[in-house]
């Protein structure tokens, strides 16, 4: 187990709670940043903390405006301790195609880009943001996703842009994130303190 990120998962297990009882830690960054690979290593740390993945609440129409399913399929059944249902999208069929439950952990993640919009954020415990330049995540992300993606990648990089610029997220992280050779570093960001 990475030493970081052990010692990250009893620094948010000492937060109190922001969602009813739940503490709901974001992490966001550019698409192929790492964030799944890091929510699943930190979820693990947190002895099996569920992982709410936003690409499941996204829609080929709608890359940013889940807004609305979040709060009323996962942040409101949270904020009164119960298990939030929500609907799973299928990117290959286009359609929501099955459900998924999380329940109202002691800490539950939120990672996806955008996971520390404007919307969310006064419900989060913790901000995380993963500190790789866009640049180099969507070099990453299409290498991940192969030449079958590249037209869904000439979409996104443009709307991820506007998205960052009219509702940006790395100003109010709590904690940068980066990638090393082994594991992780956690730095304060922008929004954290000591």
């Amino acid at each position: 187990m990475d030493h970081d990120l052990t010692a990250l998962a009893a620094r948010l297990r000492a937060l109190p709670p922001s969602c009813g009882p739940v503490r709901l830690v974001a992490v966001d960054g550019h698409a192929g940043s790492g964030k799944s690979t890091f929510a699943r290593r930190l979820a693990a740390a947190l002895g099996g903390a569920p992982v709410v993945r936003l690409d499941d609440l996204a829609t080929h129409e709608e890359l940013f405006a889940w807004t609305g399913r979040f709060r009323t399929q996962v942040l409101e059944p949270l904020g009164r301790g119960e298990t939030a249902r929500y609907a799973v999208y299928n990117w290959v069929r286009r359609a929501f195609t099955s459900r998924r439950e999380v329940p109202a952990a002691p800490v539950v993640l939120v990672e996806g880009v955008g996971a520390g919009r404007r919307a969310v954020r006064p419900h989060l415990a913790c901000l995380l943001w993963m500190e790789l330049p866009c640049e180099h995540s969507w070099e990453r992300g299409r290498l991940r996703d192969g030449p079958d993606l590249a037209t869904f990648w000439n979409g996104w990089i443009p709307s991820e842009r506007r998205h960052f610029a009219a509702d940006p997220s790395r100003p109010y992280a709590d904690l940068l994130v980066s990638q090393r050779d082994k594991g992780y570093e956690v730095r304060v960001g922008p929004a954290g303190s000591d």
